[in-house]
């Protein structure tokens, strides 16, 4: 993959103001920032909170803040309230996460924006769409368990979450697109519009495959771990020393592709195999059969036959092993970013290529209010007016006054 820079992102010239944190809100801002956005954190006095957040949430404000500026406001007073404004007047998108009601006592909800502004776009991000469960507290955690994702995820009787946060960084993602809905329809009628996205009506989408298992077998679908498989062979399999790997063979031609890569040949004969629907029949008697003929195989053995085969395959990876893929390192696909202590690391980037280059960092993850001084006087503000800002507390840089 070329390690070239696009020469124009899609979204260059757009301005996105974000009231965010956590990880909904800031996917959908670094998407739109990744694709050339200009996007600005607006954060409380001392940063956002999820910049100090510990153990499985650590790693959250270095991998959804990339690309974007930081100004820091006290939204609790009025000249604060002013400032966001005046930022917000240069905006084509507003993004906000917080709980339904903060923004519009703080003046800055959808009805009081629009009039200020009707071409602006205006992206709340929240538990649920409008409707009874509205007012409800959500994170990724609860609509899982009350949409049925973790139901499916663990063992029967032992519901259990997904091992990333799938709602929010959906969620997110599907506020990105919704305001690049709105920008394309803005295009078309010189106006923005409301977008709303949500964790539980994402949760939902998540698992509508499995209700349309339910609406066509008239079956209750059962947890993924107990589940009747698709497919015959497609498995984690423990093999020489305790190692393990997950094997799959999806199809009738894969299967004789197996058989004959492992010396199965009466396999392909035996009558109650012929199909993939009779293998599955067949499990109960074929996988404790096949899992004792590999048995002996180490992982990478087995990994290395069904890669020459073109069978599809996969090592059991724990996160950290990442780091030194051998695919993402050859493709560039995780970026040098410098974490707040000042370290060098590298993150994921967005999973899409333009033109065959896939989205670069150009800001590293700021630091609390590093952009401040520049966003206010491009917004009309004085040296002396922003030196007071920041000596009455209602503003700061990167250095506080």
């Amino acid at each position: 993959m070329s390690s070239r820079s696009p020469s124009r992102l899609p979204y260059e010239g757009i301005r996105v103001i974000e009231f965010t944190h956590m990880v909904m809100g800031p996917t959908c801002g670094m998407l739109l920032a990744d694709l050339g956005a200009e996007v600005i954190k607006v954060e409380p006095m001392g940063g956002d909170s999820t910049r100090r957040l510990l153990g499985s949430g650590a790693g959250f404000f270095p991998m959804f803040n990339r690309n974007k500026k930081s100004i820091a406001l006290d939204l609790k007073q009025p000249e604060g309230i002013e400032a966001a404004l005046r930022l917000i007047d240069s905006a084509d998108v507003v993004s906000e996460n917080f709980k339904s009601g903060v923004m519009e006592k703080l003046g800055l909800g959808y009805a009081a924006l629009k009039a200020r502004n009707p071409r602006l776009i205006y992206v709340s991000h929240k538990g649920f769409l409008p409707g009874p469960y509205e007012n409800r507290t959500a994170l990724d955690e609860v609509v899982q368990m009350m949409g049925g994702l973790a139901y499916m995820t663990g063992r029967a009787g032992d519901p259990l979450r997904a091992g990333a946060s799938v709602n929010d960084i959906m969620g997110g993602m599907f506020g990105a697109m919704g305001a690049m809905a709105a920008l394309a329809q803005r295009e078309h009628t010189g106006v923005g519009m409301e977008v709303q996205a949500s964790l539980f009506e994402n949760n939902v989408f998540l698992v509508g495959q499995h209700m349309m298992q339910h609406a066509m077998t008239g079956n209750a679908p059962a947890p993924m771990p107990s589940r009747i498989s698709a497919w015959a062979v497609y498995d984690v399999f423990t093999v020489k020393d305790g190692e393990q790997v997950f094997l799959a063979v999806v199809s009738d031609k894969q299967w004789g592709i197996f058989c004959r890569a492992f010396g199965l040949g009466e396999w392909l004969a035996d009558p109650r195999l012929k199909t993939n629907n009779d293998r599955v029949q067949a499990r109960d008697w074929l996988m404790p059969q096949l899992r004792s003929h590999l048995a002996g195989y180490r992982a990478s053995e087995l990994a290395a036959r069904f890669e020459q085969e073109g069978l599809p395959f996969a090592p059991i990876t724990r996160p950290e092993q990442l780091f030194d893929d051998p695919h993402l390192k050859a493709t560039g696909g995780l970026a040098p970013v410098t974490l707040p202590d000042g370290r060098e690391t590298r993150v994921p980037l967005a999973p899409l290529t333009l033109d065959g280059v896939q989205p670069p960092i150009r800001l590293q993850p700021p630091a609390v209010g590093e952009h401040t001084d520049e966003l206010l006087r491009a917004a009309g503000y004085r040296d002396d007016e922003i030196a007071a800002l920041k000596a009455r507390h209602i503003t700061q840089g990167d250095k506080p006054s």
